[in-house]
């Protein structure tokens, strides 16, 4: 078999990963943007709940307040040992965590694809066809940049609260 075969059809099937890439960028960037919003609405409610979690804590209450996830899933779920309390910090992360990891790559992938046109354009001496491609190229990596950049701040902020409301847990198990 001839391999330019197998390069033109590896190039071809690439191209029809472009519109599914450009595409998955885009909702991720609108997922970014809401779980942004979400961030920002649950720091506000930990921020106005501070006070009361700290005292409850201390007198070793058991209650619900908004903001406190993992607190609030053991206060309704006072049987569950650590690992599920864990395993639920974990999947509150998940969406948030798998956002910051992916967008590069799509980003990545959606970069290299208008490549190989680019450097066709470059070979045909077709100007246009070269600045078109790179800036398809280039606004998609910036693109998947900007989800991660958004995503991982939340990602961390909230890993940091979950493992603190873990801790707790713990010493409030512990007082009983």
């Amino acid at each position: 078999m001839n391999i330019s075969i197998i390069e033109n059809l590896m190039a071809d099937v690439a191209d029809l990963f472009m519109a599914p890439v450009l595409l998955a960028i885009l909702v991720l960037f609108i997922y970014a943007l809401y779980a942004t919003g979400r961030f920002i609405s649950l720091w506000l409610m930990r921020r106005r709940n501070a006070g009361t979690y700290s005292l409850a804590l201390k007198q070793g209450r058991k209650e619900e307040l908004p903001g406190y996830q993992v607190h609030n899933y053991y206060v309704r779920h006072p049987l569950a040992c650590d690992d599920e309390l864990e395993v639920f910090a974990l999947k509150k992360l998940e969406m948030l965590r798998m956002a910051t990891r992916i967008a590069p790559m799509l980003g990545l992938i959606a970069t290299m694809i208008p490549m190989g046109p680019a450097l066709r354009a470059l070979a045909d001496g077709n100007i246009q066809g070269i600045s078109e491609n790179l800036i398809i190229a280039f606004a998609a990596v910036i693109w998947g940049l900007a989800i991660s950049t958004l995503t991982f701040w939340p990602a961390s902020v909230k890993k940091r609260w979950f493992a603190a409301e873990l801790i707790n847990i713990r010493k409030l198990k512990e007082a009983v």
